[in-house]
């Protein structure tokens, strides 16, 4: 059973007839989930990381969710989306909160991000040309010889990565 204090339950009025109909507030884990574009799994996570506090909980210990709650689902979903990591996503999440926050903060994130991803992305078109120059040497017939095996098995030895030197 969590401490948290719990928050008042908040209701939105029913939309007039003719109009949509309001949507009513809390809601289970399940409706939170599915109106974030989450899994009641991973909301279960990222409450239990602390991305995701005070959540109000009924009598009988069941978890209740808030608007609120639902946006800032939203907002580490697209966090997500976007491969930032999970300590990324807590300290954006502190910055989202924090009016005061100069947003120099948040760029510096941002940018630190897609310089890892720059570099994963010029690792993996490394991999890509390695892989293509040993299947352009494979002969991807009925011979038991193969390059691609042979590099694989030369993995660690001195003069190993022999296709990765004739790129």
């Amino acid at each position: 059973m969590s401490t948290a204090p719990r928050r008042p339950a908040h209701r939105v009025p029913r939309a007039v007839a003719g109009h949509a109909a309001a949507l009513d507030w809390p809601v289970a884990i399940g409706t939170a989930a599915e109106r974030a574009g989450v899994s009641a799994r991973m909301l279960r996570h990222y409450e239990s990381l602390g991305l995701l506090t005070g959540v109000a909980r009924t009598d009988s210990g069941y978890r209740q969710y808030t608007e609120a709650d639902v946006h800032t689902l939203r907002f580490i979903r697209r966090a997500r989306d976007l491969g930032f990591s999970m300590e990324e996503i807590a300290t954006l999440l502190g910055l989202w909160q924090d009016k005061q926050r100069a947003s120099s903060q948040v760029k510096r994130i941002a940018q630190a991000h897609i310089d890892n991803l720059s570099e994963r992305i010029a690792a993996m078109q490394a991999m890509q040309r390695s892989l293509q120059a040993l299947v352009h040497c494979c002969h991807g017939d009925d011979r038991p010889d193969c390059p691609i095996l042979d590099d694989l098995a030369m993995a660690g030895t001195p003069n190993s990565g022999a296709a990765e030197v004739a790129i």
